[in-house]
């Protein structure tokens, strides 16, 4: 399955969503001062959340586990590229309208997209001449956070065969090793969604 750029703005979210299983506050919450497209890595450290009586907030994560680096697969890096420059140009185009933010997802003028706003998004069909290709627009906004998780399953694996009772405990002891299976993860994710 290959995951082509819709023809509308911040197609790269669903690609995202998608190859490193973003949970959609957290795609929402998403900086650029989180991605690092040089090493190829993308960091989860807040969510983005309607508080009534307060707005839009950004908090952090309520579990350590839930703050993650991820590796990215390689397309997904020339996508994340792409999409920069066009939120560049519509920095440009906005002018003093433009709010900073530093928001990899962000609306026309810079400021956070609304949960309901990005799921309509999600669902919307290509514009004409794109093919929607990839999941569904059925399915959740949220929901690249379980086609993740099955590329994630091998931790799990090991714990079970080595009689780990906890998860913790097989991550603790073969820390040296998650960065190159997350490496070797998002390389099958980008085969499995670009070839």
């Amino acid at each position: 399955m290959m995951i082509t750029a819709q023809m509308h703005r911040n197609a790269a979210r669903r690609t995202v969503a998608l190859a490193v299983g973003l949970r959609q506050s957290e795609a929402l919450a998403l900086q650029w001062s989180d991605v690092d497209l040089d090493r190829g890595t993308l960091s989860v450290r807040r969510g983005l959340h309607r508080i009534s009586g307060r707005g839009l907030v950004y908090e952090e994560p309520k579990a350590d586990r839930s703050r993650r680096t991820l590796a990215l697969p390689d397309p997904l890096v020339e996508a994340l590229r792409a999409h920069r420059g066009a939120q560049l140009e519509e920095r440009i185009t906005a002018g003093p309208l433009w709010e900073v933010h530093d928001l990899v997802f962000a609306q026309p003028n810079g400021r956070p997209i609304e949960r309901k706003s990005d799921w309509r998004a999600w669902k919307a069909p290509p514009a004409r001449g794109g093919r929607a290709r990839g999941p569904p627009a059925r399915r959740s906004a949220h929901g690249g956070d379980a086609a993740a998780g099955r590329g994630a399953c091998t931790c799990g694996v090991v714990m079970e065969v080595l009689g780990h009772a906890q998860m913790r405990t097989t991550t603790d002891t073969y820390s040296y090793v998650v960065p190159a299976l997350g490496r070797d993860a998002a390389d099958r994710m980008g085969r499995a969604l670009w070839d």
